[in-house]
This record gives C-alpha cells, structure tokens and sequence, in this order.
C-alpha cells in the first residue's frame, strides 16, 4: 500500500494524514472485495523495517492500528469478514496485542471474506521463522509443503494478483514464497487514492491474463 507519504506531501499535509486516508483505502478496497467475491485479501500494513521510520510516525502508526481496530470490528462482524493479523506480532505493546487477538477471535467464524493485515511483517523473517520451526521439530525430510505448512500464512491459498500502487517496481520482502506465480499488476495510482474503481481495473487486467504455471500456451489451449 504505496504511496500515503507522496500522497500527503503533495497536499501539504503531514505523512500521518496520508497514512489515515490510506486506511479509508483499506475499507473501501475491502467493501469491494467482498461485493466481487473475492474470498482473500492481504495487506501489507507494517514490515519489520518499518520501525527505522521517525519515531513520531511509528507512533501514529500504532495508535491508528488500535483505533482501527476498535472502530471496525463490529462492521467486520456485520459483514462476515475474518480478521487475521500475521508477522511477528509478539514486539508490539500488551494492549495492541490483546485488541488484535480479540479482534481475532470476535471475528474467527465469519465467512464472507478473510483479510489479512500483514504487520512487523518480511518475508525473510517469515521464512527464518519457519525454517526455526521445522527445525525445533526434528524434521529430516522436507520439502515445499513442509514449509509452506510452516509460514504464517499457512492453511490460505497463495495469492492469484499482487497490486502495487504509486509506480512501485518491487516485491518489497512480501510473501516471497507465496508470490512464485501470482500476477503482478502496477498502478501509479497513490494508495489513499485507491478505490473501487482502482480495484475493478486491476481485476479486469487480471482476468486478461494468461496464466501458465511453466506450461506452454499450446498446452493451456489443449486442455
């Protein structure tokens, strides 16, 4: 979710402004998701080098995730979204890590659609993680079902399309074992500006595209 920084600069508002229109993003892209059937979005809120930011914007940061979630649970709740926060979760304050498990369990059996905010979140230190894990267990044998059993995101569907907004050209130590085949679609649209419509498109380039998986076209077409 790229681009809340530009976006306030250009406006000569502060950075916390964009990351607060940025969150608007975030509920209006998930109201959409949901009313086009998408059954899994991940977002990608905090990374672990993130806390290198201005101490102020850290700040802000984690006092929006708490009031997010304590403004949005119950339209969650309404609209049968699942709530999973997944990263190293264990280096935020008490509170913040209680408002995310409560948040969590209210949430745990709706089934409309699961959104994944993804904070103190790389994909290196998800892969470190599970190679520790596999590890602690005595595991000889491994191959990628082990790991992919492993990675916080397990039990959820790799991701079909990757969406970078604000022209951005990299993968930005996300998902990066989940991401092997999805999609990528960029955008110079600033993420604060990213809307329903924003997120059609993005679908609809998508759905023209032709997805091989290492086989050849002349395969795809014979079935």
């Amino acid at each position: 979710m790229d681009g809340n920084g530009r976006w306030a600069k250009e406006r000569g508002l502060p950075r916390i402004a964009g990351h607060r229109e940025g969150s608007a993003s975030v509920r209006a892209v998930l109201k959409a998701c949901a009313e086009y059937g998408v059954k899994f979005l991940t977002v990608y809120a905090f990374s672990t080098e993130n806390w290198n930011r201005p101490q102020e914007e850290v700040d802000f940061l984690m006092e929006l995730f708490g009031q997010t979630i304590d403004n949005e649970v119950e339209e969650l709740m309404a609209n049968k979204v699942k709530l999973r926060f997944l990263g190293r979760l264990q280096k935020f304050s008490p509170e913040l890590k209680q408002k995310m498990s409560k948040a969590m369990e209210q949430t745990k059996d709706n089934d409309r659609i699961t959104l994944n905010v993804m904070v103190n979140y790389g994909g290196r230190a998800e892969l470190v993680d599970a190679v520790k894990e596999i590890v602690a267990e005595g595991r000889r044998e491994i191959d990628e079902n082990t790991i992919s059993q492993h990675l916080y995101t397990k039990g959820l569907p790799d991701p079909d399309l990757l969406i970078r907004t604000a022209s951005e050209l990299r993968v930005s130590n996300f998902l990066l074992w989940q991401i092997a085949y999805a999609e990528i679609y960029v955008t110079p649209v600033l993420w604060p500006d990213f809307r329903r419509d924003q997120l059609k498109a993005a679908i609809e380039a998508y759905q023209k595209r032709l997805r091989k998986f290492g086989k050849t076209a002349e395969q795809i077409d014979a079935g």
